[in-house]
Formats: C-alpha cells, sequence, structure tokens
C-alpha cells in the first residue's frame, strides 16, 4: 500500500537544491505528487507531498534532513494519507484595494473561510498615497470556490463585506479570464 509525506523545506536559496532534493526522491524509489516552490529575497520555501512504499517513504523521512543539514536548511516532515487533487475548476483570481485599516485581512480571510472556499496563494502590498498620504492596501489572492456555492449570492454578499470594510474588489474566474 502507498505511504505519502508532506515535507516542508526552507532556507537560503541556493543553485541545485531542488535537483538534489527531486534526486533523493526518486532514489528512494518515491514519487512527487505536488509541490510548491517560493522564492522570498533570499530565501525559498518548498512544500511537496512524495508519495512511496511504507519502505521508500521511510528511506525519505531519514535522507531528507541528512540533506537539509548538509545544504544548511530546515525541514519539516508529516505522514500523511489519500492525498486527493483540488476540484479546481472554481478558480478564481480575486483583488482588494483601499485604505488600509486593521482587521481587513482577518475579514476577508473568514469570509472566504465561513463559504469553505479554500486560498492557494495570498498576496498583500501597501503603499503610501501621495495625494492623501493614506496608506493604501492591495490584496491578491487566488481562491477555489466549492461546486455547491451559489455565486450571485457569494458576490453580492462579497460586496456587502467590502463595503463595510470600504474597500474596492474585482474578481476574475481563472478559467473564463
Amino acid at each position: 500500500m502507498k505511504q505519502q509525506l508532506i515535507a516542508v523545506i526552507l532556507g537560503t536559496d541556493q543553485t541545485g537544491i531542488l535537483s538534489d532534493i527531486a534526486t533523493l526522491v526518486s532514489e528512494s524509489e518515491c514519487n512527487i505528487l505536488d509541490s510548491r516552490h517560493a522564492i522570498y529575497g533570499q530565501e525559498f520555501s518548498l512544500t511537496m507531498i512524495i508519495e512511496g512504499s511504507h519502505n521508500a517513504i521511510t528511506r525519505v523521512e531519514m535522507s531528507i534532513p541528512d540533506l537539509c543539514q548538509r545544504r544548511d536548511l530546515l525541514s519539516i516532515l508529516k505522514r500523511t494519507r489519500q492525498h486527493t487533487k483540488l476540484n479546481l475548476t472554481h478558480l478564481y483570481d480575486v483583488e482588494f484595494n483601499g485604505v488600509d485599516n486593521p482587521g481587513q485581512i482577518q475579514a476577508i480571510t473568514r469570509f472566504f473561510a465561513d463559504q469553505q472556499a479554500s486560498i492557494s496563494a495570498f498576496r498583500q502590498t501597501t503603499d503610501t498615497d501621495e495625494e492623501t498620504g493614506h496608506k493604501m492596501m492591495r490584496f491578491k489572492l487566488v481562491v477555489n470556490i466549492p461546486d455547491d456555492v451559489a455565486m450571485p449570492e457569494f458576490r453580492y454578499n462579497l460586496n456587502l463585506l467590502c463595503q463595510v470594510l470600504n474597500l474596492t474588489y474585482k474578481i476574475v474566474d481563472k478559467h473564463k479570464g
């Protein structure tokens, strides 16, 4: 029976890291089912789900920490089971803009959680408006909305929330552009 392992690796970005990790996983007779890699300045993060036999996953569990120690990286490993790919038929880019105020991000992310929508990407930037001196916020999300959510009602409620928060928003279906 196949076993699965979630691996999170963090550290200073170095040439060849992804190649070394992929080689280690392959040589352990495992497969990388899915992964996310991001670079933040000089730092990088990698999250992946690895699948293999019990013995193969054990080899990966023993080998990744050694590789990370040699490369001065941090690793977190957790066994899991029955990874299934998300149904991404209702994937949206959502962007919010307005004056930056405490609690806005919490209210927006809570709204999506209450709708059982999963957030797969999150980015916030702030700038000062030269004319008004206000701190302005731009907040972007990539969201997967479940099949059973009624989009007209969803949009109506999102519009109400944005009115309360004094934000503008744009929502674009990634499959329709």
